[in-house]
């Protein structure tokens, strides 16, 4: 379902709006607003792209998403700090786990001393506060198995699939296959014939 003027979604079972930060082409199709609880910043959803039930966008206010055309996400959770791509046509499988940011430094004493702080102030850790955040680039027609975790700073080219079960921790070519953890390129995808639609 796309957005009404009140920003709900029809027959949505959750009684929240969308946040403002979300932009839906008319054709999108969107499951429930509580998909989007956690939204601060921006998302955009292109024409014919549809997320369902089980997803969950968890944006910064300095985070931006965007969904390519007619891609599909079903039971996703993305966590964005600055910048997250899903190209047009991909199909993203249940559990999939997109990351531009860790929000923890890796520094022990740097994580001490932020958990220390969240607990004396009895609040959440903020989000994006002092731990960098790399860009996650899908390309179109991409595939994505269940269960995958998607890095920061991954660029996963136009036409590839990942294995089910995969941590993409470096960038993986266009039209290849890539598994494992951390996942490595299998085999090669054929490419279409010039002129194919892809």
């Amino acid at each position: 379902m796309g957005l009404r003027p009140d920003r709900r979604i029809e027959g949505d079972w959750y009684d929240g709006p969308v946040p403002d930060g979300v932009s839906a082409h008319p054709e999108t199709h969107l499951d429930s607003a509580f998909i989007f609880a956690n939204v601060e910043g921006k998302v955009e959803f292109r024409r014919g792209s549809h997320v369902y039930s089980g997803s969950m966008f968890d944006v910064s206010p300095t985070g931006h998403v965007i969904v390519g055309e007619c891609a599909m996400l079903n039971g996703v959770y993305i966590v964005c700090d600055s910048r997250i791509v899903i190209g047009a046509y991909a199909t993203i499988s249940w559990n999939v786990v997109f990351m531009d940011t860790y929000r923890m430094p890796f520094a022990p004493e740097a994580r001490h001393k932020l958990l220390e702080q969240r607990f004396h102030e009895r609040a959440p850790q903020p989000k994006g506060a002092d731990v960098p955040s790399h860009p996650v680039v899908l390309g179109d027609n991409v595939w994505i198995g269940f269960d995958v975790c998607i890095l920061p700073g991954v660029t996963i080219g136009e036409g590839s699939v990942i294995g089910a079960r995969s941590v993409v921790a470096d960038d993986v070519p266009p039209y290849t296959i890539a598994a494992g953890n951390p996942a490595r390129p299998i085999r090669a995808v054929q490419r279409p014939a010039a002129g194919e639609r892809t």
